[in-house]
């Protein structure tokens, strides 16, 4: 039985954490808070930034699984830090470092994202996500650490609550038959990388040697826009079709005046407001896992948030 450290317990974390239980790891889980415990996994409370802490919580492990990230909005002054610690964590333990990253490290760019395109963001979010991966690149080339990095595009599924994509501010209302509303161009053909696709990606990273020293996306379905997203999860439900519409630029201006995530979310309105499409086949060349059917994220997120009551209130 190896260990696994997941650090964080967001969507990503959990859905990581217990699927390596599920595959007879052995699972510690870190997050600054600690948790209750549950069946296979061990909840330790530090914060990750604290590199002695770190280093100690990690040793023995055969694979670290990053999952944390600082609130949106402090990225910038705090990524840097725990990012550093997770290397740290890495070279003093000999584990391997499996990184979920995004793609905002690209910035905006005209077709499908592969793995080979140059990290020229240039606003502050992009960059700060490209020098973390860089960063572990750089010590995996120098034998210092083995690293792989994993990225997905928007979460979408069972368990994703946050954000306003397809998750709290839309799914609810759709399932009680209400208009919903999205930033950006709600027909834009847009890459949703399903949960446990993700979770799955990152388990399987971990013990192929193959795929360390470079980046990698997750396996994901073909884009669809919000709008197509919202019917179908409108049909799934049975509530029918449902209005879609677009935010105003200045709804979001006001909006970002009380709001420190909405004034952060004006670096990426280019993810909504063009097409935002991912390519996988890379990763899907050289590995097992899939792409779960459009169909079957759809009805589990239905079924998932159906057994919420606030949802259907």
């Amino acid at each position: 039985m190896s260990l696994h450290v997941v650090i964080g317990f967001g969507p990503a974390g959990a859905a990581t954490a217990r699927l390596l239980v599920e595959k007879g790891h052995s699972v510690r889980v870190v997050t600054r808070s600690g948790r209750s415990p549950e069946p296979g996994i061990e909840h330790v409370a530090l914060d990750a930034a604290d590199r002695e802490r770190l280093n100690a919580a990690v040793r023995g492990a055969d694979a670290i699984h990053s999952c944390a990230a600082p609130p949106y909005h402090r990225w910038a002054g705090e990524w840097p830090s725990l990012a550093s610690s997770l290397c740290a964590a890495a070279e003093d333990s000999g584990a391997v470092l499996v990184m979920l990253g995004n793609l905002y490290g690209y910035g905006p760019v005209d077709g499908p994202m592969t793995e080979e395109l140059p990290l020229v963001a240039t606003g502050p979010k992009g960059r700060v996500r490209a020098a973390v991966w860089e960063q572990a690149r750089k010590l995996h080339e120098q034998g210092r650490i083995r690293a792989v990095e994993v990225r997905a595009s928007d979460f979408f599924g069972p368990g994703v609550t946050d954000g306003g994509h397809l998750a709290a501010r839309v799914v609810p209302r759709l399932l009680r038959g209400k208009a919903v509303s999205t930033l950006g161009d709600p027909d834009a053909p847009h890459s949703w990388s399903y949960l446990p696709d993700v979770a799955a990606a990152l388990v399987e990273v971990a013990g192929e040697e193959r795929a360390w020293g470079r980046a990698w996306h997750v396996p994901t379905e073909p884009a669809l826009s919000v709008r197509e997203m919202a019917g179908r999860l409108a049909d799934e439900a049975g509530t029918g079709p449902v209005a879609v519409r677009g935010l105003p630029p200045a709804v979001l201006g006001l909006a970002s005046v009380f709001s420190p995530l909405i004034r952060e979310l004006k670096e990426i309105r280019y993810q909504f407001d063009r097409p935002f499409v991912i390519d996988s086949s890379a990763y899907e060349a050289a590995f097992a896992v899939r792409a779960t059917p459009v169909a079957d994220q759809v009805k589990a997120t239905v079924d998932w948030w159906r057994e919420r009551p606030a949802a259907t209130r």
